[in-house]
């Protein structure tokens, strides 16, 4: 089994950080390592993919926080295990308290405060990111837990590419033109990762504090789910982060 791990975050050993691929698990055809309950997909699979996942992180499944993700740009902060409804980003400063990101396109990010060790985990699709949904996150940091943005290292996860990711118009003019390319047929492609990494610099994040995974879920097809090229026989990953 395949798990994406953060350069950035393997600076600091209390950190438990991984995220699943589309390989390794049990579920038929394209689901394979299939981490979601909301697709179409039998319980038994996704316990057993999970269970894999979970044990090669070291960490037991009772031991998550998951957000009732609803492309939103609301964050919330996680003091116990369990399920956090209609949410996109969970922030905790509780230790062995670990948050769950759901992908299959979307942007994963995730940040680590070098001095308090408060963590968040946020889902930003492109709702999320117009929004400011990580600005939302950092700043509950700041509010919550007395958050230096400077402090923060972050990791911005595999997810759809500029390569691929084509939206219409009116999705693409919400967004500043520095992150949208005019593609063909009246379509645009638009960069959700440098969104994201831009909102992350305007909060003070560093940018050296920055680390930015270059897949492409859409195009990398036998390495990630995606629900832009695979629909509805899209499965969906998971990363997880916490302190032990």
């Amino acid at each position: 089994m395949e798990i994406i791990r953060s350069e950035v975050f393997s600076r600091y050993p209390e950190i438990i950080f991984g995220m699943s691929t589309r390989q390794g698990g049990i579920s038929a055809g394209k689901l394979d390592l299939n981490m979601s309950f909301n697709v179409d997909d039998t319980r038994a699979n996704v316990e057993e993919n999970r269970r894999r996942f979970f044990n090669a992180l070291q960490i037991p499944e009772s031991s998550v926080a998951f957000p009732v993700q609803c492309h939103s740009n609301k964050v919330l902060v996680a003091r116990k295990t369990g399920r956090y409804e209609a949410c996109d980003g969970l922030i905790t400063l509780q230790r062995n308290v670990f948050l769950a990101v759901s992908v299959a396109d979307c942007v994963p990010i995730f940040l680590f405060d070098r001095n308090t060790k408060a963590i968040a985990g946020v889902h930003a699709g492109w709702r999320g990111t117009c929004s400011h949904i990580v600005n939302n996150a950092v700043r509950l940091m700041k509010k919550e837990f007395a958050v230096n943005a400077t402090d923060l290292v972050a990791f911005i996860g595999p997810s759809a590419g500029k390569c691929c990711y084509e939206v219409g118009g009116e999705v693409a003019s919400q967004f500043e033109p520095k992150f949208v390319e005019e593609g063909k047929n009246h379509k645009f492609k638009l960069d959700l990762k440098s969104a994201n990494y831009s909102q992350l610099l305007s909060e003070g994040v560093p940018a050296e504090n920055i680390e930015v995974h270059s897949a492409c879920t859409i195009c990398s097809s036998e390495r990630f789910h995606s629900y832009r090229r695979d629909g509805k026989e899209s499965g969906r990953m998971l990363g997880i982060i916490g302190v032990r």
